[in-house]
Parts: C-alpha cells; structure tokens; sequence
C-alpha cells in the first residue's frame, strides 16, 4: 500500500470522518487485519476559521503549503487536503511540493459525469458556492450548475462553522437543510453536490429528493483508491 498525507484541522470533525472512512474502505478491500499508512497533520482550526480577505488567504496559503511540505518530508507520497473550501489555495500547494494532491472537486466531477447527470446544485461554505475555483472543475466535467441562492448562502453558513463544525447536530439544521434541497428541486437542480465535508451530518445522503454526491465520501474513496493502487477502481 501507497503513504497518503491528510492536511486535516479544517475542523477536528472533518479530519476525523477521513481517517475512519478511508480505514474501512481499505480494510474491507485488503484484509480484515489492514488499516491505511496514513500521515495526517491537524492544524489549527482557529487559523483558518471564515477567512474573507485576501490576507487571510494568503495566511492560510502559507500555513498549508508548510503542512504539505512536512507531510512530504515525512514520507507522504501523495496528499489530499480534507476540508472543500482550502481547495482554493490547491494551486499554491501543489506548487510547493512534488507529489501529487487528489483534488477534491475533480473526482466529485468525475462521479457525478459516471452516473449520468449534467445538472447539480452546488451546497458548501461561502466560497465554494460563489466562488470560481470549485464550480469550474465540475463545469468542466460537462455539469451546468445552478446559480447560488444568496439567502441559502447565509444560513449554510451559519449551519456550517456554528455547529458542524464544533460537532454540533441538531435537528433545526437538518429541517433547514431538507428546505433547501426541495427549493433546489423546485429551481431546476437534478443533483446535490455536498462541497462541505460535515454536511452529511446533517444529510441524508442515501434518502433524499434528489440524488446526493457527497464530496467526502467521494474523497475518502478516491484516497482509499490511491493507497490500494486501484484508482480505476469505482
């Protein structure tokens, strides 16, 4: 099995839905006895916390470029950052090492393009709903995606780094999210993106109006894939 570098901390939540994830899928393909050669940094959240500004960013960029290349140092062979939104900084990150990073959005891209659909929802933290540098990637997997719904960007937000992501699950945000997804529907969507790591804590992924592409699952799977070196594997 391949080394895999996890930059985790985007929220101790998510960098622990990785690990367990990727273990069971390696353990269910490899052997009953196997767990996954895994390197994970957990940073610290509370410096990465709603950035807006481009200083912010460019903070962030640091922090994470150091981390990845630590990981490398350390003898991961590849990466993947767990958390949809820090995939803005991809192209400062991948630049600062020599290994490569399994970019979130691409096998997200690549999933929902496998079965079938054109036309999807995109639901995740602030900048991945408006901004470029998550929707072109599925945009260039052949995907039209709707238009943020400013209204449902402010309560997803909301949801997302006052309670996901300090392990916070209540039942209002899962009715708040299902109002969403039925307003997704009604507005045309054929298929949910989940671009927000914790969001299926709150998310039926298997029991919905439409069908959900949960991105991490997605990612687990696509780093499981890496490490077994069946990446053609689906």
């Amino acid at each position: 099995m391949r080394k895999l570098g996890i930059i985790g901390g985007m929220s101790w939540v998510s960098t622990a839905m990785y690990y367990d994830r990727i273990n069971r899928i390696v353990q269910k393909r490899a052997a009953p006895m196997a767990s996954a050669p895994l390197l994970i940094e957990s940073l610290d959240f509370a410096q990465l916390y709603a950035l807006r500004e481009e200083r912010d960013w460019q903070r962030a960029a640091i922090v994470l470029t150091e981390s990845a290349r630590r990981l490398e140092g350390a003898g991961a062979e590849a990466l993947i950052i767990g958390a949809n939104s820090m995939h803005r900084l991809y192209d400062d990150v991948a630049a600062a090492v020599n290994i490569p990073i399994l970019h979130i959005a691409e096998y997200v891209g690549m999933a929902i393009k496998r079965a079938g659909h054109t036309n999807a929802a995109l639901i995740g933290t602030r900048n991945v709903m408006t901004e470029s540098f998550y929707r072109k990637r599925l945009v260039a997997h052949g995907i039209d995606l709707l238009p943020p719904e400013m209204a449902f960007v402010e309560m997803l937000d909301k949801i997302i780094y006052d309670e996901l992501m300090v392990g916070k699950v209540t039942r209002e945000a899962q009715r708040q999210m299902k109002t969403i997804i039925t307003n997704m529907a009604q507005d045309g969507a054929r298929a949910i993106v989940l671009a927000c790591t914790e969001l299926d804590l709150v998310v039926d992924v298997d029991a919905n109006v439409l069908p959900v592409f949960d991105s991490t699952r997605i990612h687990c799977e696509a780093a499981a894939n890496w490490i077994l070196d069946q990446e053609g594997v689906h």
